[in-house]
């Protein structure tokens, strides 16, 4: 953990958010604030509303803000569409993204990156080099879907990176090459000049043993129960299930 974290400016805040899927509140009075810089996972059953509130976050319409503000780098983002909020530097990472016929991989990618990239050697890091000719995530595996998610990412360098369930359908040899991905975007090769910050979503937090994070946030029934150390809450998660998540007063 950065002991510097105090020093750091708040880039994302959110302000007793309530979130509403088709007239039914999924989330509600959630209150969480992530400096620049700092890596948050976020834990819970299925069911709880993690990727709601991700998608919410990035302001897709289904997910409807029906109390509260989402304030991003000092701005209130809360009506703000998802193609706003991507030029203002947020990115994602869907659990399930889709399968994009007609455009390939190359193109996506160039798309994301807005700007001069050398796409080959990116993709060649990313073990992709062979995949951008084809059209985006078809007949990919899961893992080769999580790296192509992660390259788009890379190309598109957002202040704010937000990952939904990252380790999900990844063999071991895959899981290695996207906590690596997960790494650089997240910089956490640097400790002072760290300026990326990052939400994660897991189940089963096997993404920790690849990508430290600062600090844990255990959601159970549309509310945030236990915020703390994220390894100490995975090992009660581990040993108790979530039930007891609920009694944590840290």
């Amino acid at each position: 953990m950065d002991d510097r974290s105090e020093e750091r400016e708040e880039m994302l805040e959110l302000q007793g958010l309530a979130v509403a899927v088709e007239g039914r509140e999924i989330l509600n009075s959630i209150d969480l604030k992530i400096r620049s810089g700092e890596t948050h996972v976020l834990f819970g059953p299925n069911g709880s509303g993690k990727t709601t509130l991700l998608m919410a976050l990035m302001g897709f319409p289904r997910y409807r803000v029906t109390r509260g503000h989402i304030i991003f780098n000092g701005e209130d983002i809360t009506t703000l569409p998802p193609d706003g909020r991507a030029r203002l530097g947020m990115g994602i990472m869907f659990q399930r993204p889709p399968t994009v016929r007609g455009v390939s991989l190359q193109q996506m990618v160039n798309i994301c990156s807005g700007d001069d990239l050398d796409v080959k050697a990116l993709a060649d890091d990313m073990n992709l080099d062979m995949f951008l000719d084809r059209d985006v995530n078809y007949g990919f595996s899961g893992g080769e879907i999580k790296r192509s998610e992660l390259l788009q990412l890379r190309a598109q360098s957002p202040d704010m990176v937000l990952l939904d369930e990252p380790e999900s359908g990844v063999d071991m040899e895959n899981l290695q090459l996207v906590g690596r991905a997960i790494r650089k975007l997240l910089q956490k090769d640097l400790v002072r000049k760290r300026m990326k910050s990052g939400l994660i979503i897991t189940h089963t937090g096997y993404i920790l043993d690849y990508v430290e994070a600062d600090y844990g946030h255990v959601l159970c029934e549309g509310s945030i129960v236990c915020s703390g150390n994220p390894r100490e809450q995975l090992e009660g998660i581990r040993s108790y299930g979530f039930e007891e998540c609920a009694t944590c007063t840290r």
